[in-house]
C-alpha cells in the first residue's frame, strides 16, 4: 500500500506540530469558551488532587486514630464527610464546564467552517467544481470538518490535566520527596511508551481518514450513475470497486485498533507498578519512622492520578493525525482561487419584453484543452428566436453556460441590454436570464416547490408557466396536483415531463432572455411546437429574446435565424430555408438527425 507507506514515512512530530497549530486556529477564534472550559478543567484536576490531601488527612487524623482509641470523634468524622462532599461538588462544576466548553466551541467551529466551505463552493466558477468530484466536496464540508475539529473535545481536559499533573508532583515532594522520586521513576517510561505508541499510529490513522473521504467518493459516483451501473449491468464491477477501498479502510482501522490494544494494558500497567513500588518503599519508611502513613497513602493515590494527565494527553496526541488530514483537505478547499468579481450594475429595465444579447469576440478553452470558441460575434435583438445548429464539439452548450456567466470567457464579452455581464453585482444577471439545460433537475420536493424554488410566486402563476410548458395537463392528473411529491430526481415522471417542469421553473420568473439548451429533446415534436408558440405567445412568458439550441428541423425551422457552429466558430447564419439552399454542410447536418435507417 503506497500511500501508507508514505504516510509511514513522515515523522511524528509533524503531525503533532501541525496538530497544536490547528488547535491554535479554534482558541484565536474562540478564546473565551476555550478559556472557560479550561478553567473548569484546571478546576477539577485541582480537585481531584485535594482528594488526595482529605484521603491522606482522614487517614492520619481519623482512621488511625480510631484503630488506637476504639472510638471516632464525630466532629472529626463530619469534616471529613464536609470534605468529600464539597470536593465532589466543586469538581462536579469543574466536569460541567470542562465538557460544555469543550462542546460548544467544537460544535462552533464544525459549523463555522461548513459554512465558509459552503460559501466557498459557491464563490468558486463552475470550472473547478467540474475538477472536484461531488462525493470529494461532500466528505471536506462533512467528514473532514469533523475530523479537523475533533481534537477539541479532549483539548480543555488535557490542558487541565497538565496543572493537575504540576499540582500533584508538587504534593507528592511536599509529602515524602523519596517516595516521589521513586513513584516518578515511572514517568519516564510511560513517556517513551507514548511516543512510541503515536509514531507507530500516527501514519495508519492518517491514511485511515483519507479512506474515509475516498470511500464516500466512490460510493456517490455508484449511486449518482445508478442508472449506467443497472442499465449495463455493472452492480458487480461496482460492488468490488467499492469493497475494494471499504476493505483498505477496514484494514486501516484494524491496524490502528491492534496498536492501540498492544500499548493501553502497557500505559495502565505502568502506574499501578509504580504504586506497588512506592507501598513496598512506604512500608520500610513508615517502619523507620521516615515518614507518616498518610504521607505514603497520598502519594500512592496522587500516583494512580498522575498517570491519566499522560494518558489524556495520549487521546489528544491520537486525534491529531485525522485532524491534520481533516483540516488540510478543508483548507484547501478555502483557499482555493479563481472566483467571479462581480461589479454593481444593474440590468436596464427595458419593461417585459425581451432583452438585446450582443456576443462579441468570444474566445473560450477549457484548461489543457484546444479552444472551444473562436472569435465568435452575433446578436440577437429583443424578441427574436435563434437556433445554435451545429455537430457535436462545435461549442454549442459551452456558448450557453458563458451566456449565463457559469464561467467567463478568456477574451470578448457577453453584454445584456449594452450591460457586460462581469459588470452586474451578484444575482442581477439571474433577473435576466434563465437556462433550461438538456438534462433536467428535480429535487425531492413537490410540483410547486420545483417550480418555485422558494420564490414568492402564486399558484395563479404557477398554473400559467405550466401552461406554457405544456406541463398543466398532466399536474393536473397527478394525485395532489401541485402538492405531489416527485421523489428524488422527479423519479416518478417521464423524461419530457421533467424536461416540461424544469422549464415551467424558468418560466414563471418571467426572464427576458431564457436559453433552451436542446430542452426539449424528450418531447414529441407536436408538444414542441405548441411550446414555442405559447413562448411566442407573450402571456406567461412575456415574449423573451430566445438562444434555441436545437436539432430538430421542426423546431429550427420556427427559429428567425440559424446560427450553424462549425470548430467554435459561425459557418453561416440566416434563416433555416435559406441555409438549407445555400449550406450543404448545414442540410447534410440538420437532414442527419431525420434520417431513418432502412
Amino acid at each position: 500500500m503506497s500511500d501508507a507507506g508514505a504516510d509511514a514515512a513522515r515523522p511524528a512530530q509533524s503531525a503533532t506540530r501541525a496538530g497544536f497549530a490547528v488547535l491554535g486556529v479554534a482558541i484565536r477564534r474562540e478564546p473565551w469558551i476555550f478559556a472557560l472550559s479550561t478553567l473548569g478543567s484546571v478546576l477539577f484536576g485541582a480537585l481531584t488532587v485535594a482528594d488526595a490531601w482529605v484521603l491522606g488527612w482522614s487517614t492520619d487524623h481519623v482512621v488511625l486514630p480510631a484503630f488506637r482509641d476504639g472510638e471516632i470523634d464525630a466532629r472529626l468524622l463530619w469534616a471529613v464527610l464536609a470534605l468529600f462532599v464539597g470536593v465532589a461538588i466543586l469538581r462536579a462544576v469543574g466536569i460541567v464546564a470542562r465538557r460544555l466548553g469543550a462542546g460548544i466551541m467544537q460544535y462552533r467551529m464544525q459549523a463555522r467552517y461548513r459554512r465558509d466551505v459552503t460559501r466557498r463552493y459557491l464563490a468558486l466558477p463552475m470550472q473547478w467544481h467540474q475538477r472536484h468530484p461531488t462525493g470529494q466536496l461532500l466528505s471536506n464540508a462533512n467528514a473532514d470538518v469533523e475530523a479537523a475539529w475533533g481534537p477539541i473535545a479532549p483539548l480543555p481536559m488535557a490542558v487541565g490535566t497538565v496543572a493537575m499533573m504540576v499540582i500533584a508532583v508538587i504534593q507528592m515532594v511536599l509529602a515524602d520527596a523519596v517516595l516521589a522520586a521513586v513513584g516518578l521513576l515511572v514517568f519516564p517510561a510511560v513517556i517513551v511508551t507514548n511516543i512510541v505508541y503515536q509514531n507507530k499510529s500516527q501514519a495508519w490513522a492518517t491514511r485511515a481518514q483519507e479512506l474515509r473521504a475516498e470511500v464516500s467518493e466512490i460510493a456517490h459516483e455508484s449511486f449518482d450513475g445508478a442508472m449506467v451501473v443497472k442499465t449495463l449491468g455493472r452492480e458487480q464491477e461496482e460492488t468490488d470497486r467499492f469493497a475494494r477501498k471499504a476493505r483498505e479502510l477496514r484494514e486501516a482501522n484494524i491496524r490502528v485498533g491492534r496498536i492501540r490494544a498492544a500499548f493501553d494494558p502497557i500505559l495502565a500497567a505502568l502506574p499501578n507498578l509504580g504504586v506497588l513500588l512506592v507501598l513496598a518503599v512506604g512500608v520500610h519508611r513508615v517502619g523507620t519512622g521516615a515518614t507518616a502513613p498518610g504521607d505514603v497513602v497520598t502519594i500512592a493515590y496522587l500516583l494512580t492520578i498522575v498517570s491519566f494527565p499522560i494518558r489524556s494527553i495520549g487521546w489528544l496526541l491520537g486525534e491529531f493525525p485525522r485532524s491534520v488530514v481533516g483540516y488540510r483537505r478543508v483548507d484547501a478547499v478555502l483557499r482555493s482561487t479563481g472566483e467571479m468579481e462581480f461589479g454593481d450594475a444593474v440590468a436596464p429595465d427595458s419593461g417585459s419584453g425581451g432583452a438585446r444579447l450582443e456576443v462579441d469576440g468570444l474566445d473560450f478553452a477549457y484548461p489543457g484543452a484546444a479552444p472551444v470558441l473562436r472569435d465568435l460575434s452575433f446578436v440577437v435583438e429583443p424578441g427574436r428566436t435563434v437556433a445554435l445548429v451545429g455537430a457535436t464539439a462545435s461549442g454549442k452548450s459551452t456558448l450557453t453556460t458563458l451566456l449565463t456567466r457559469l464561467v467567463d470567457p478568456d477574451d470578448g464579452a457577453v453584454r445584456v441590454d449594452g450591460v457586460d455581464v462581469r459588470d452586474l453585482a451578484h444575482g442581477a444577471l439571474a433577473d435576466v436570464v434563465a437556462i433550461v439545460p438538456q438534462t433536467p433537475f428535480l429535487f425531492d420536493d413537490t410540483v410547486r416547490g420545483n417550480v418555485t424554488l422558494g420564490a414568492e410566486v402564486t399558484d395563479d402563476v404557477v398554473w400559467e408557466a405550466l401552461r406554457v410548458a405544456q406541463a398543466d395537463g398532466f399536474v393536473a392528473a397527478l394525485p395532489d396536483g401541485l402538492d405531489t411529491r416527485l421523489g428524488e430526481r422527479g423519479a416518478s415522471l417521464s423524461g419530457g415531463q421533467r424536461q416540461r417542469l424544469s422549464l415551467a421553473r424558468a418560466l414563471v420568473r418571467r426572464p427576458r432572455l431564457l436559453i433552451l439548451d436542446d430542452a426539449t429533446s424528450a418531447v414529441d415534436p407536436e408538444v414542441e411546437a405548441r411550446i414555442l408558440a405559447g413562448l411566442r405567445s407573450g402571456d406567461a412568458a412575456g415574449d423573451p429574446t430566445l438562444v434555441v439550441v436545437a436539432y430538430r428541423k421542426a423546431t429550427i425551422g420556427l427559429a428567425d435565424e440559424v446560427l450553424h457552429l462549425r470548430d467554435g466558430r459561425i459557418a453561416d447564419r440566416g434563416t433555416h430555408r435559406d441555409l438549407l439552399d445555400t449550406s450543404p454542410e448545414y442540410a447534410r447536418l440538420v437532414n442527419a438527425y431525420e434520417e431513418v435507417p432502412q
